[in-house]
């Protein structure tokens, strides 16, 4: 049975794409433009449908069935070569369900040519089009207590799971207080003075486990770092003494479970003895069985397995050979993996084996295995996705990695993700500035690291510049907002993260389980005196910043300039309440009209275009404007 037939999804506000021809001439010389498309100029137009044939000729009565059908007949036709491709290439998917069970790729055999671009766009109206990386789960019994059971097979494992759209919560103790909080929490104990240090034995005080618990699937997710709320790791748990009240994770953690005699907060989740809330699931990886307690009625639920973890993966070969000039427009891209186990970065300097110029970056960069979005792009140029639909993802919504140069992401809807909304990382410093020129704006960005809530941003920025990102709306976090981050260790020459416009920016909801932040936040941008003026943040309004009253650490703040945190011009910026500072920072920006000053002028601020613009393409969260 096909997706289309189970999912049921809100309707969508369709909005065509709109296409003109180009003509320049010179007033009195009339010399063409080398980069002008001509006035006869127009597009090969392709079409794809769910009810198509690859072995079709892609025409609008006798399509292809796959994005890869189309892909394959440019390529194989060299309908884009260069020197012949003289319009761009449009390839029309038209309204349905494009269920995906590996990831599709580009390189820079599928580029545009000659300043046109391939776009693979929603023919019908934007988010008419879904591609979809998952796949129904069928084949239900009735266990007991209104849990139900499939056989899915230990052939292809997956780590997470939707009902009817909806992110379905692993089995986990203690139980979560609401579907979008992460909290409650049990804490880590100091078993003896000398194990403060520890990053892979969990202790707990004496009755907070139940010895009876099967844990042999299960995991822990912690906020390590005991009094530190800044990344969660999520660690299969290796073996446990309930007796002893101790517990060995599988990897280490980021930081120690104990830290100036705090304890980690955590959680323990995947185990049949958890399974009690309805839209909670546990998966047997062992014998292949998933255990489920829908939401409703089991013969009218929607269950869906997640099949890939990237949906769209745009790389050139490398970066003298990128990927370019493909677009990706009005697509809805749902449904993508989780990992098995996950923490953000190696533990110390070097530990990557890879020789660096700044070995300390291995720190605050994504390990090999977790280099993934949804979308993700490396060695690309002038690479566009527009008015995407973008959700219910397991990792990055959209993730640009190393050599990119002007990716735009624009006009879209990014919801329900399961680590950052866009994440854009430049280069290793010191191996030369190879990420610039980026535009994010317009989008509304919602409900992000929803399964790493630690260091979630909705954008975030690192190692890459001369970038703007504008009229955006970024909301529920558990931790930041928008951040901008190199090392404090980086020499300016090469540090990459200069000349960066934030604007018209609206963030809501940040810090909402993490501490020792801002939902703005910067680290090690500008390193060494002087601070040179070169990033710029206007017309930003920042609402409440308020945490979950379980978080230890240090207060929330509207602004946070971290170590190296300057170099910043901040102008007409609104702060709602948090629990520290409005702004904290070094003297090293320069600031006018922010309301943490007493000479505030609220009649500077432009409420009206903060935020998304009236031409944003989807329905907006009932009671937002912008």
């Amino acid at each position: 049975m096909s997706i289309t037939t189970f999912v049921r999804r809100r309707s969508r506000l369709p909005l065509l794409l709109a296409a003109g021809a180009l003509l320049v001439s010179g007033t009195t010389l009339n010399v063409p433009d080398a980069n002008a498309k001509p006035a006869e100029c127009k597009a090969t137009e392709l079409f794809v449908a769910p009810d198509g044939s690859d072995k079709a000729k892609g025409t609008k009565s006798r399509p292809f069935k796959t994005v890869e059908g189309a892909r394959d007949h440019i390529r194989d036709k060299g309908l884009n070569r260069a020197g012949r491709m003289a319009c761009d290439i449009h390839v029309n998917l038209r309204a349905g369900d494009y269920p995906v069970s590996r990831t599709i790729d580009f390189d820079d055999r599928d580029s545009g040519a000659g300043g046109h671009k391939v776009v693979y766009r929603s023919y019908d109206g934007a988010g008419k089009a879904r591609v979809m990386g998952a796949a129904p789960v069928t084949g239900w019994e009735e266990y007991k207590d209104g849990v139900y059971r499939a056989d899915v097979g230990t052939d292809k494992p997956f780590y997470t799971l939707f009902e009817d759209g909806k992110r379905a919560t692993t089995a986990r103790y203690p139980n979560r207080k609401a579907d979008d909080a992460w909290a409650p929490y049990m804490t880590s104990v100091l078993k003896e003075p000398e194990k403060e240090a520890v990053r892979q034995w969990l202790y707990s005080n004496p009755g907070e486990w139940d010895a009876k618990w099967d844990l042999s699937n299960a995991q822990a997710v912690v906020w390590s770092g005991g009094s530190w709320s800044w990344f969660t790791d999520t660690v299969p748990i290796r073996d446990w003494n309930p007796v002893k009240n101790q517990m060995t994770l599988k990897y280490w953690t980021r930081y120690a479970l104990i830290n100036s005699r705090g304890g980690s907060r955590y959680f323990l989740q995947n185990s049949l003895d958890f399974l009690d809330q309805a839209g909670e699931y546990y998966m047997d990886f062992k014998k292949g069985h998933l255990y489920y307690k829908p939401r409703g009625d089991i013969d009218d639920a929607v269950v869906l397995r997640p099949t890939v973890k990237t949906l769209f993966n745009l790389a050139g070969a490398d970066p003298d050979r990128r990927v370019k000039d493909i677009s990706l427009d009005g697509l809805s891209l749902q449904y993508t993996d989780f990992v098995d186990w996950y923490r953000y970065g190696w533990i110390s300097d070097g530990d990557s084996g890879e020789p660096q110029k700044y070995p300390e970056y291995d720190r605050q960069i994504e390990m090999p295995r977790n280099r993934f979005g949804a979308v993700t792009v490396t060695n690309s140029k002038d690479i566009t996705l527009s008015r995407l639909h973008l959700s219910d993802t397991g990792y990055h919504a959209v993730y640009a990695l190393f050599a990119n140069d002007g990716l735009t992401v624009r006009d879209s809807l990014l919801e329900n993700i399961g680590g950052d909304g866009i994440k854009i990382e430049g280069p290793y410093p010191g191996e030369g500035s190879t990420s610039n020129g980026h535009l994010l704006t317009n989008n509304y960005i919602t409900h992000y690291g929803e399964l790493v809530p630690g260091d979630a941003s909705g954008i975030e920025l690192l190692g890459t510049g001369n970038n703007t990102i504008s009229h955006s709306h970024i909301k529920h976090s558990a931790r930041y907002g928008v951040s901008l981050e190199a090392r404090p260790e980086v020499a300016p020459a090469d540090n990459y993260a200069r000349n960066n416009t934030f604007e018209y920016l609206r963030i809501e909801e940040a810090g909402l389980d993490s501490g020792d932040m801002g939902a703005f936040y910067t680290y090690g941008v500008s390193n060494v005196e002087p601070h040179t003026i070169d990033n710029h943040v206007r017309q930003v309004v920042i609402g409440d910043v308020l945490p979950d009253s379980s978080m230890p650490d240090s207060g929330t703040r509207g602004v946070h300039m971290d170590a190296g945190g300057c170099g910043f011009s901040f102008e007409d910026i609104e702060v709602g309440q948090v629990t520290d500072q409005k702004y904290q920072s070094y003297q090293c920006n320069d600031v006018k009209n922010a309301n943490w000053e007493a000479d505030y002028d609220a009649s500077k601020m432009e409420y009206d275009k903060i935020g998304v613009t009236a031409s944003f393409p989807y329905p907006l969260p009932e009671g937002d404007t912008q």
